[in-house]
Formats: structure tokens, sequence, C-alpha cells
């Protein structure tokens, strides 16, 4: 816990700083109040990813300091995922670098990974027993994908007060906990510090957005945890593969039903940004706060309503994959089990029949 408390002192005071003073946020301040996914009424600064990955950087000081044996996997870890962070910081800044690039760059993040952590997709349970693994020609493009592929849906779930920070330190808890119970130290100390500071940055962010995570803090958490959840289940053999699967089921599946939808429904190019995410879905269908009304008020109370949806969701998959580990048939059935509750839900919103424990009634003004 440590680890945890460092980071989220230290996240919490500069996420702070960065809110205060005007030099350090003035040229990434969101004023765009038109997009189609934007929920926000006044300017705020987007560059809460910057504090974080600034808490996170001094924690792995202090924790090489405390624990030598972990300096070569920390600063290499370190290493990596400033490349993903770079390009989400910078657009951040300066609004001019494209989603393709980030994603390169973040693609480069995990190549790094996989030749300075080993940090490489060699095994998925049960399929190996079918269809094992061919060595390079496959591992290293499925582990430069998946780990970059799971940093974008952080980002494209990231479109709420507190939605992505909460969903993912649950995450990065639940990550921190199995490798507890495998002994796996380096693992157990990253998790934790990402955890704690995404914590610290949370309590400025929700519920009243004083700023945001931005692409620089999505795309480094979501790095964090896409690389943290590969080392655990392949330096880990007794936790299963479809543990990391179920684990970050929300995100990923998010973003795969979202280019679905776009390229095969919609006819749009799956890059297309657009406001039909489930996210977005519940917020204008499901809840009904202050309908009608668009004073910055009435659209902060909305906005904070919807994030808890998402959070309860996300558990439906989070808790599972903590209990059951290492039982690979029980990770695989919950993991159809969340794609198909995800499909129905989203199904019964857009025709306007979502249930009704899920509406919030309109508060008379």
């Amino acid at each position: 816990m440590f680890s945890f408390l460092v980071s989220f002192v230290a996240s919490a005071l500069l996420t702070l700083l960065v809110i205060k003073e005007a030099r350090l946020h003035g040229p990434a301040l969101d004023a765009d109040f038109n997009g189609v996914q934007k929920v926000h009424s006044h300017s705020v600064a987007r560059i809460g990813g910057l504090s974080i990955f600034m808490a996170v950087a001094l924690s792995a000081c202090i924790s090489v300091w405390r624990v030598p044996a972990l300096t070569t996997w920390m600063l290499s870890l370190m290493a990596c995922s400033a490349c993903a962070f770079v390009g989400g910081i910078v657009e951040d800044y300066t609004g001019r670098v494209s989603a393709a690039r980030r994603l390169l760059l973040t693609m480069v993040a995990a190549l790094l990974g996989y030749y300075l952590l080993d940090a490489r997709i060699d095994r998925i349970d049960w399929i190996d027993a079918v269809w094992p693994l061919p060595y390079i020609w496959l591992t290293l493009p499925l582990t430069v994908l998946s780990v970059a592929g799971i940093a974008n849906a952080v980002n494209i779930i990231d479109g709420f007060n507190g939605l992505a920070s909460v969903v993912t330190i649950c995450m990065l808890l639940s990550l921190g906990y199995v490798a507890l119970q495998v002994n796996d130290m380096f693992v157990l100390v990253a998790a934790l510090m990402v955890a704690g500071a995404t914590a610290g940055f949370l309590i400025w962010n929700y519920p009243v957005g004083l700023i945001f995570l931005g692409d620089g803090g999505a795309y480094f958490i979501g790095f964090m945890l896409g690389e943290l959840a590969l080392l655990l289940v392949m330096r880990n053999p007794q936790v299963s593969t479809w543990y990391a699967a179920l684990l970050l089921i929300y995100p990923a599946f998010e973003t795969l039903f979202s280019v679905y939808r776009r390229m095969f429904i919609r006819g749009k190019s799956p890059a297309m940004p657009d406001g039909i995410h489930l996210h977005s879905l519940i917020f204008r269908r499901v809840v009904q706060w202050a309908v009608g009304h668009k004073d910055a008020r009435a659209l902060m109370r909305r906005n904070s309503l919807t994030s808890p949806y998402l959070w309860m969701f996300s558990l439906m998959a989070v808790i599972p994959a903590t209990v059951f580990w290492r039982y690979t048939g029980v990770l695989m059935l919950f993991c159809l089990l969340f794609v198909i509750s995800y499909v129905w839900l989203y199904v019964r919103i857009v025709r306007f029949k979502a249930p009704r424990w899920m509406i919030r009634h309109k508060r008379n003004q």
C-alpha cells in the first residue's frame, strides 16, 4: 500500500497545481462545447495525465530506492510507457497529433515492452491445445496490437467525469490482488502506483470535472493496464490468460463493437467519432435528470450521474475475473455472459426500451 499512498498524494497535489497554474494548462484548455462527444459547458484543462505520469515516475523512483531489485523492470516499464504518454500529451496541448499517430506511438511502446520486458503473448489457455501459437510471426503483432488496442480502448471510454478513472482503478487493484497471490512483486508495486496516481487525479475530476484525463492520461493508463495484465499472466502460468481477457473486456469490447457499428452498420470510417457509445446513450436516454435544460449545473449533474452505471457494469467482469483468476472455463463463460449482456443492454437503450431500474426521472424544477 505504500506505493499506492505515495502515488495518490503526489498525484493529488500535482493535479491541484496544474489546475491552479494557468501557465501549465493554458494551451491545453478544452473549450470545444459542440463536439459529438462533448458534455461540458466551460473551459477545462485536459492534461490530467501530466500529473498522473509525474506521480507514477516519482513513485517508481522511490520504489527502486526501497527495492533495488526492481530497478531494471521499473526503468524499462517507464521508458516504454513514456512513448504512449508523449503522443497523447502533445495532442492535449496542440491538437495536432492524429489518432493514427497516437496509436502508432502506443504500438512502438508495446514493441519496446516486447523486447525490454519480454511482455509477449506466447500462450492462450485452451486455444493452445488446439492450435499452438507460432513463435515470432504471430506473437509479435498479436502482442503489439493487443496492448495498443487496450490503450486506445481506455481513451474511448473516457467520456464522462470519473468513468475511465474508476474503471481502470478497479482493474489495477484486481491486478495487484492477483499479483499478490502469485508473489509477483513487480506487477503488484506497478499496479498500485498507477492506481494510486489515478485515484489522486480522480478527487479533482469527479464529480465536478475541474480537470480532464486527456489523451495523455488515457493512453498512459491504458498502456500500463494492458502491459501489466500481459506481464502478470505470462510471467505466472498459474494465472489463466482468460483472466486478462475478462478483466479488460469492457473497454476492449466497447472498442470492437464501435468499430463494427461504424463500419458495417453505419458505413463510416471506424476512426470517425460519434455520440452513440454505450456511455453516451446512457447519458442521453437513461439519465433524465434535468432533461430539457442546458445550464451548466444540470449538465454537470447529468455527467456525474452517468459514470456510476458503467462502473457497476464493468464490475460484472472485474469481480468474477478477480475471484476466478485461475479457472479458465469459468472465465470464458463470464466473457460470453458479458458480451451478451452488453449487446442486450445496448439494443434495449437504442430502441428506447431501457430497463426501468436504470431510469432516473426528472426532478421537479
